[in-house]
């Protein structure tokens, strides 16, 4: 062979390796053998799998896992909050007057005032004719005018009987005389006098006035309505213009109450709480509810209503007490409760009392020490005497 002959390149050598029209033959073979290959393949890799899965040889299954339902619960602890107590109740006025017919009564011919207007005392809330009362105080006028005449003749004739006594031309018997009918006359004089007065006072009763100065709630008298002193209230009157919330307080918290306590009253559906002081605390509590009437003064304001539902605030001062997420706490008809952990990881219901509540949680008043092991959530899929998984979590702070 000589040794300076090119080596051949690849092209070359296939050419030289397979006669023409056969050099494509041994290529074109394995892929006839190639797809049925693969699929045997897969086939055996699953069948191993099978067997490991199944076969003696597997490993032993996984424990069963609790068929009891994960529930987070935690254990509140004590915190320092804000003792304020809240309270449902309505608005009234603190002095609600009822004003009606003092006189004869009559036919109104005006009203003067209406709801929600500030009157003084004495003023004129509506008129009624009094036209036959001043016929009649025009009469008596005129008696009493008649009688001090009479009484000024009277007096004139004793003057004049007494400078004739000592010439002896009257005896002392005509003086007395003369003495008896001009003290008559002086006493017709102040018949007639109080007769008159008394018709102005029935003419001025006729007219219906404020009995004090406050704040009209409620008026219930048109223009050319007959009144009388059996018509009843014909305004409802706020002495002073003050109001007050008549809170219902719970038994338990009304010994942590006093009066000059400090609160905020929210109407319902307002967004904006009026400040008050408790000013009185009812001695008397309702054995039906065990509840107590707490009243707030309030200063009057466009926002108040009386009779509106409303409800309270009432500070008194920090306090320790357990505080939950308002997710932990639940209601029924029986009042506030909360599912605890008994034995054996059983739920319980505890009935309990709701202080403050804020944003960071609900504080509770009484039913809780903060050392039991509280559901913080899913209370409501619950029921006394489940069993649950707990899962312990961090209290609301």
């Amino acid at each position: 062979m000589n040794a300076h002959n090119n080596v051949p390149s690849p092209a070359e050598a296939a050419v030289y390796a397979f006669p023409p029209g056969e050099a494509e033959a041994p290529t074109g073979g394995r892929n006839r053998w190639l797809k049925p290959g693969l699929i045997a393949l897969a086939v055996a890799l699953a069948g191993v799998a099978g067997w490991k899965a199944f076969g003696p040889s597997a490993a032993p299954p996984v424990a069963q896992t609790s068929s009891f339902p994960e529930v987070t619960v935690l254990v509140p602890g004590t915190t320092m909050l804000a003792d304020a107590i809240i309270a449902p109740g309505s608005i009234a006025a603190k002095r609600d007057a009822a004003v009606g017919v003092q006189g004869e009564g009559g036919r109104v011919v005006r009203v003067t005032v209406e709801p929600g207007q500030r009157v003084a005392a004495g003023q004129v809330l509506a008129q009624i004719d009094a036209q036959v009362q001043v016929q009649e105080i025009a009469q008596l006028s005129a008696g009493v005018r008649q009688a001090e005449a009479e009484a000024r003749l009277a007096q004139a004739n004793l003057a004049r009987a007494e400078s004739l006594v000592a010439k002896g031309f009257i005896s002392r018997a005509d003086i007395d005389q003369r003495i008896a009918s001009r003290d008559g006359a002086l006493a017709r004089v102040g018949v007639a006098r109080a007769q008159l007065g008394a018709a102005r006072e029935r003419a001025e009763r006729l007219d219906v006035r404020a009995p004090a100065a406050g704040l009209i709630l409620a008026r219930n008298i048109e223009t050319g309505q007959v009144v009388g002193p059996g018509t009843g209230a014909l305004f409802r009157l706020a002495e002073g213009g003050a109001l007050e919330m008549r809170a219902q307080v719970a038994e338990q918290d009304l010994a942590r109450l006093k009066p000059g306590m400090s609160a905020i009253v929210t109407p319902v559906g307002a967004t904006e709480g009026f400040r008050g002081k408790v000013w009185l605390i009812d001695p008397v509590i309702d054995p039906a509810n065990r509840q107590g009437v707490v009243r707030i003064q309030l200063d009057y304001a466009p926002g108040l209503r009386v009779g509106a539902f409303a409800r309270a605030r009432i500070e008194g001062g920090e306090t320790t007490r357990p505080l939950l997420p308002q997710s932990a706490v639940l209601a029924d008809v029986q009042g506030n409760f909360v599912y605890v952990l008994g034995k054996d990881d059983k739920v319980e219901r505890r009935s309990i009392s709701i202080g403050a509540i804020s944003d960071a949680g609900v504080g509770i008043a009484s039913g809780l020490t903060g050392t039991e092991k509280v559901v913080a959530s899913a209370g409501a899929f619950l029921k006394p005497g489940d069993k649950i998984k707990p899962v312990l979590a961090a209290a609301a702070r």
